[in-house]
């Protein structure tokens, strides 16, 4: 929006300083001037009585005359001292702000790794700057991030298009090929890039928070996605035990059974095919409610546990046989906690295997 030109706020605070000290001078002269209305005109001479010597007042006017050229002299230096010191004393005052406001002009060019770093005490300008630093570290991550996901989600997307042409092409060039094996590769290509484009869309759902809020009982949803993957794990020879206490909190109905059908998911495909577990328990600590998915596995190292929640990462050593997913399932389950304002913890069980921590804020 354009603006028109204006004072500087050092020019402002330099004419306000300035402005103080001559109203201060010149109230304190109007008072004087005030009291000299008691003085008498003339001089008053007090005798004494043998005639010698006697006490002597000046008069209002003689005063005056002599007072008023002084008083013209000590406003004239007011308003110089007042200027100048409060030019200097504007300089030092917003020389912080001017730093900030260099590093928004970075920012705005989209150096972002700039940052004040402002020394001295805590103060208001202080504060701002030290806000501002933090801002400046999210927005960095939170760019780098954006970045990372989209190179991966191209490379992700690349893979099936890839893939399809070069089956294509080989049909083309060999007519005589069954069309039926064709078809099939060429619809679990197109299905695996469905499911991918699907699990994006949820995910920068959940990173928008476009969704509604509701009452929601986090165990209920809980069951309901164990029975849902329940054949599955059952195909796997693995069995699954649910427990917990009733969990209410505040959510996406839809998300919130996203994110627990993807942990109970995740859980049985990484793990020990015909003897794992899988473990689902809910319950309520303090002000917030804790939805736990454990399975069984392998070891994992704990140094690589964090990174399995960053978009298109899949943890080496994790069992995989039969199932390819995108690498979606846990970042979409930190985006849906995130929204909801609650906290995702992941832990490499030393025996084997993954836990999976869910905590949300639980209703007041």
């Amino acid at each position: 929006m354009d603006r028109p030109p204006g004072l500087s706020v050092r020019l402002k605070l330099t004419l306000s300083y300035a402005g103080f000290l001559v109203l201060a001078g010149s109230m304190l002269l109007a008072l004087w001037l005030f009291l000299m209305w008691y003085f008498p005109n003339a001089a008053i001479i007090n005798d004494t009585r043998s005639g010698i010597g006697g006490a002597f007042a000046p008069g209002r006017s003689g005063t005056q005359r002599s007072f008023t050229q002084v008083a013209i002299a000590a406003l004239a230096f007011l308003l110089v001292f007042g200027l100048v010191g409060g030019w200097i004393l504007a300089g030092r005052m917003l020389a912080p702000l001017t730093r900030i406001t260099d590093a928004t002009r970075m920012a705005a060019h989209g150096s972002l790794s700039h940052r004040i770093r402002l020394e001295g005490r805590n103060d208001e300008f202080r504060e701002l700057a030290d806000s501002f630093d933090k801002m400046l570290a999210r927005l960095e991550s939170h760019v780098a991030e954006q970045q990372r996901f989209a190179a991966n989600a191209s490379h992700e997307l690349r893979t099936p298009l890839a893939v399809t042409q070069t089956l294509l092409d080989v049909a083309r060039n060999d007519p005589h090929r069954d069309p039926g094996e064709l078809v099939e590769r060429l619809h679990a290509v197109n299905t695996r890039a469905i499911d991918l484009t699907e699990a994006l869309l949820m995910l920068s759902r959940a990173d928008q928070r476009s969704f509604s809020r509701e009452l929601v009982d986090l165990s209920l949803i809980a069951e309901g996605a164990t029975e849902t993957l329940l054949p599955l794990a059952e195909k796997r020879g693995l069995t699954i035990e649910t427990s917990g206490d009733p969990t209410p909190t505040v959510g996406s109905h839809a998300l919130l059974l996203q994110l627990t059908t993807n942990l109970v998911h995740n859980a049985i495909v990484h793990n020990l095919p015909d003897q794992g577990s899988v473990t689902v328990t809910t319950g309520v600590r303090a002000k917030t409610v804790v939805l736990t998915v454990e399975n069984t596995g392998k070891k994992l190292d704990p140094h690589s546990v964090s990174t399995l929640v960053e978009p298109f990462q899949r943890g080496s050593g994790r069992v995989r046989t039969d199932h390819v997913g995108a690498g979606l399932g846990l970042a979409i389950v930190k985006g849906i906690t995130e929204a909801h304002d609650g906290t995702l913890t992941l832990t490499a069980v030393p025996a084997g295997g993954l836990r999976v921590t869910v905590e949300l804020p639980a209703v007041k």
